[in-house]
């Protein structure tokens, strides 16, 4: 089912000045090394020639007799990098619940409220590369554009997370927010690799998850497929193998998590077959 671009509107109800607690997330409230006529006051030090007079504080200079400038920090925007993997594990899920599109407009959504308020925004698809799919204008009309080159996308083959996540870190020009918006079905040790080369930035990430994934309903006799390989395995799907393959579930998402917060990334599961807005503020607020 094509993602409606209606529901950027209902993101209203998330208050866009209520955010995340890290120190890059609100349009000048990036500290900066450089110190320039920005609106954030940093310090004081001593006037010495060729500084702008306009800077004295002459209340200061009324109480010691001394020429003090005021310091600004230089104030930046902040750039927001969507990851969205279009591997083949992700064309799963039936409706609303694919996971390819839930975890699509999650993504988007970060991208729709930040820009509102001035920040900038890079979209990307990710299998075995990446590719950027904007075009560089942070704002509705290309969010718009987005989402048409998203619905046209299939998700397909499998994705070097690893080796992904190290080469679009060397794309990232200065500290950002990073939200990596996967099923993470892969090897834990890759995923801590790759996760890391992103570690000097805020990141997120939302591990997407159907709910016949989380909890399957077949029982039986049944052929199960790898979407990626294309692999088929035939077994007797009953109340003992459920139990051990959701522990095995419980465990792979335990670990990324444990990853995860090693690295001080926000770590959130979310069941596409849930609402979307519940979905969408677990992952938000973190």
């Amino acid at each position: 089912m094509p993602i409606d671009p209606a529901f950027l509107d209902e993101l209203e109800r998330f208050d866009a000045s209520l955010k995340r607690q890290t120190t890059a997330l609100k349009q000048g409230e990036q500290e900066s090394p450089d110190v320039g006529e920005g609106l954030t006051f940093s310090d004081y030090r001593r006037y010495v020639p060729g500084d702008d007079i306009r800077l004295v504080d002459w209340r200061v200079y009324a109480r010691t007799e001394e020429y003090y400038v005021k310091q600004y920090e230089a104030e930046r925007n902040l750039t927001v990098h969507l990851l969205i993997d279009a591997s083949a594990s992700m064309a799963f899920g039936e409706g609303d619940a694919h996971k390819f599109e839930f975890a699509a407009k999650l993504a988007l959504g970060f991208a729709y409220l930040l820009a509102d308020e001035g920040n900038e925004f890079r979209v990307s698809t990710f299998g075995r590369d990446h590719d950027r799919i904007d075009g560089g204008r942070s704002n509705r009309g290309e969010l718009l554009r987005v989402i048409d080159v998203i619905n046209e996308t299939e998700p397909s083959g499998n994705a070097d997370f690893e080796a992904v996540m190290e080469t679009y870190a060397g794309t990232i020009g200065s500290r950002s927010l990073v939200v990596v918006a996967s099923d993470f079905l892969e090897n834990p040790d890759e995923i801590e690799s790759g996760l890391a080369a992103l570690a000097d930035n805020d990141l997120v990430l939302a591990h997407v998850a159907a709910p016949d994934e989380l909890a399957p309903e077949v029982r039986g006799d049944t052929r199960f497929e790898d979407p990626e390989t294309s692999e088929t395995l035939r077994t007797y799907f009953g109340e003992r193998l459920a139990r051990r393959y959701r522990s095995r579930l419980d465990d792979h998402v335990a670990d990324v998590s444990a990853r995860a917060e090693t690295l001080r990334a926000t770590h959130a599961l979310v069941d596409t077959g849930s609402d979307f807005f519940d979905a969408f503020g677990s992952v938000w607020i973190g």
